[in-house]
């Protein structure tokens, strides 16, 4: 069922509402796009966006205001914690938005909507706190103890995307937890930005970075029936250096990448030094084109070491979704290809507010057998 067709033969749970923080303007009015659209077939007009403000004080403080009313309505809250480029000022001087700012901001508004909504939900596609998911020694617990906040409050579902580890659900058991994988549109700028890509056996391998991302790179190799191989990360338990253990040597497992195209997949790349040795590692073994994807491409130190590894052969192509703050720079690389999911969160959306199962959106499957199907990559 399409999501104009749900609009039009289901009831929804109650009266949409959009609350957009700052850091995901871009992304909400996207999504707000479509929304209106597949409503408009009922008769709805303008946008689902509520009017929402989080001001500061000089001294730093902050309050979270709607201008628009919510009572009764089916709210969903957008955020982007790792949307950096949103300011504000402290005591005179401009301070970059941390993700415990965002955070913060989003706690200010579901206050302010006072607990008159019919339900509320975070869409929250970066995770807050989700690097720091485990505890090794005596370390906070930062995702877990923000999800039982969020619970506190009255939300009543989360949806994240590609999450560093959904077990952090087990924090709040009786929360609605959505873990979605965006493979599809993943796949779909795949084929677009690379028209002469050969997705079968012969041409074509998926390798995992490293052992945690086995799952996600399992599915894609199964998903396009080719082989699957994987790095593993040998590490420097002696010593720490910005908070985590050195890696020592990446060493591979799996079949020969010779004369083959290569798909890496991570959830993340920060500074991106594991991916580029990845890739220089894949080079050596005779590897054809190396293409990498990041749910969240935030390439914390620079895009000097990409731009190198580019002009050497190196790398052919970074995928990264529009789920997280894209800077400019990064989008007018010739190298980076943006992977739209906006309409994968609508859909969400939709299915939610009409009370639908979401089953199909979160495994694609059949959706990416047919898209590799109309481009003759798959059988019937």
């Amino acid at each position: 069922m399409d999501a104009s067709t749900v609009f039009r033969s289901t009831k929804q749970v109650a009266s949409l509402g959009l609350v957009v923080l700052e850091g995901a303007r871009e992304l909400g009015e996207k999504i707000d796009v479509y929304l209106t659209e597949w409503a408009g077939q009922t008769g709805h007009e303008g946008s689902f966006i509520i009017d929402s403000q989080c001001p500061r004080f000089s001294s730093g403080d902050g309050k979270g205001i709607l201008r628009d009313t919510v009572r009764g309505k089916d709210l969903y809250f957008l955020m982007d914690v790792g949307n950096y480029n949103c300011k504000y000022n402290m005591f005179g001087a401009q301070n970059s938005m941390s993700p415990d700012d965002h955070f913060s901001d989003l706690k200010r508004l579901i206050q302010a909507a006072n607990g008159k909504a019919h339900r509320v939900v975070v869409i929250s596609p970066m995770l807050y706190g989700s690097r720091q998911h485990r505890r090794n020694f005596r370390e906070s617990l930062d995702c877990a103890v923000a999800l039982q906040e969020l619970q506190a409050m009255g939300v009543s579902n989360v949806i994240t995307f590609d999450a560093h580890d959904p077990r952090v659900q087990n924090a709040t058991p009786l929360m609605g937890f959505d873990n979605v994988m965006p493979t599809y549109q993943v796949l779909k700028a795949l084929i677009h930005e690379v028209p002469d890509i050969q997705l079968d056996w012969d041409h074509f391998m998926v390798i995992s970075p490293d052992e945690g991302a086995m799952g996600r790179n399992m599915y894609y190799s199964s998903a396009m029936g080719v082989n699957l191989g994987m790095f593993y990360k040998r590490r420097d338990y002696s010593k720490v250096v910005n908070g985590r253990n050195p890696i020592v040597a990446h060493e591979y497992l799996g079949d020969s990448v010779e004369g083959k195209d290569v798909f890496i997949a991570d959830d993340i790349i920060s500074s991106g030094e594991s991916m580029l040795d990845i890739a220089y590692e894949l080079k050596k073994q005779k590897a054809r084109r190396i293409f990498s994807y990041s749910t969240y491409a935030i390439f914390t130190n620079g895009l000097d070491e990409f731009d190198k590894a580019y002009r050497d052969g190196i790398i052919s192509g970074v995928f990264g979704s529009n789920l997280t703050y894209i800077s400019d720079a990064l989008r007018q690389r010739e190298w980076f290809h943006e992977v739209d999911c906006s309409k994968y969160i609508a859909y969400f959306i939709a299915a939610l507010n009409h009370d639908i199962s979401v089953s199909a959106i979160i495994d694609p499957h059949e959706k990416i057998h047919q898209l590799l199907k109309e481009h003759g990559f798959a059988k019937d």
